[in-house]
C-alpha cells in the first residue's frame, strides 16, 4: 500500500514498504507520455467525426504537452511547414521554427522516407508515429525521441492541416539538433479502413517531363545578302 506522508520542497512524497518515493525522481514528459496524451486528445476533438478540423484545436486542451505541440500546413506533396511550435522544438533547433518545414529536424538521408510517410498522413488520411534518434557529436549527447502527426480539416474542409507532437529523452545540448527516422508506424482514422502505404513521388510541384524535341534550326541569312537588303527585312513595331 502506498500513503502519501508529505508535501515537502521537493514535491509530494508517498511510503511504499518502507521507501520514500518523491514524484521528482519520475519524467512525467517521457516521450512515450506525450506522445499517448496528444493522441487522446486529437480523438476528444473528433466528437462522431473522422477528422477534427483545425479551428477545433484549443491550447488550453494542450497545456500538459503545450512545450512538445505543433500545427503542420502542408504546402506541397510530402512537404509541410510548421504554422505553430512549441518550446521544446525551439530548443531542438535552438531558433524560432515557424515557417520552417518539418523535415529540418531530420538528416538528409531520412528526409526521403519523412516525405513518403507524411504524405500519407494528408493522403489516406491516417495517423502516423515515428522513432527518432539524434547521433552523438561535439556538444551533442546521444538523443532519442519520438514524432506524432495527426490529421486535421482546414477550414476549407480539406486535409491540409495536422496536429502533432515531437519530443525527446535525453540532454538537448548545442542546437540545432537533427534525427536519423529509424521506424514509422502508421494507422487508419477510421478503425478497419484500408492502410495507405508510403510510396515514393516526385519532389515538390514536379510536374511529368515533357517529350524532347529536336530545336528548330533558325533560317541562315544568305551571304550574298547586301546590307541595304538586309535593313530592308527590318519592320518597326510602334504602339501608335
Amino acid at each position: 500500500m502506498t500513503t502519501m506522508i508529505h508535501d515537502g520542497e521537493d514535491g509530494p512524497s508517498f511510503r511504499d514498504s518502507d521507501r520514500v518515493l518523491r514524484l521528482a525522481n519520475f519524467d512525467l514528459r517521457q516521450p512515450e507520455r506525450i506522445v499517448t496524451a496528444m493522441r487522446d486528445y486529437w480523438s476528444s476533438l473528433r466528437q462522431g467525426r473522422a477528422i477534427p478540423a483545425r479551428a477545433d484545436v484549443d491550447p488550453a486542451g494542450l497545456r500538459t504537452m503545450l512545450d512538445f505541440a505543433f500545427i503542420l500546413e502542408r504546402v506541397a506533396p510530402g512537404a509541410a511547414r510548421f504554422r505553430l511550435a512549441g518550446r521544446h522544438l525551439m530548443d531542438l533547433m535552438g531558433m524560432e521554427v515557424r515557417g520552417m518545414p518539418l523535415c529540418s529536424f531530420l538528416n538528409a538521408g531520412s528526409r526521403g522516407r519523412l516525405s513518403d510517410v507524411l504524405e500519407t498522413v494528408f493522403k489516406g488520411p491516417q495517423i502516423v508515429e515515428m522513432d527518432l534518434v539524434g547521433p552523438a557529436g561535439y556538444g551533442r549527447p546521444a538523443i532519442t525521441g519520438k514524432l506524432l502527426v495527426l490529421p486535421l480539416k482546414s477550414d476549407l474542409g480539406d486535409v491540409t492541416r495536422a496536429l502533432g507532437c515531437l519530443a525527446t529523452e535525453g540532454e538537448i545540448g548545442t542546437g540545432p539538433r537533427r534525427f536519423d527516422l529509424i521506424a514509422d508506424r502508421s494507422a487508419p482514422v477510421i478503425e478497419g479502413a484500408r492502410l495507405l502505404e508510403p510510396s515514393p513521388s516526385a519532389p515538390g510541384f514536379a510536374d511529368p517531363p515533357a517529350p524532347w524535341k529536336p530545336a528548330t534550326p533558325r533560317p541562315a541569312i544568305p551571304e550574298a545578302e547586301t546590307p541595304e537588303e538586309r535593313r530592308a527585312r527590318f519592320r518597326v513595331i510602334s504602339s501608335d
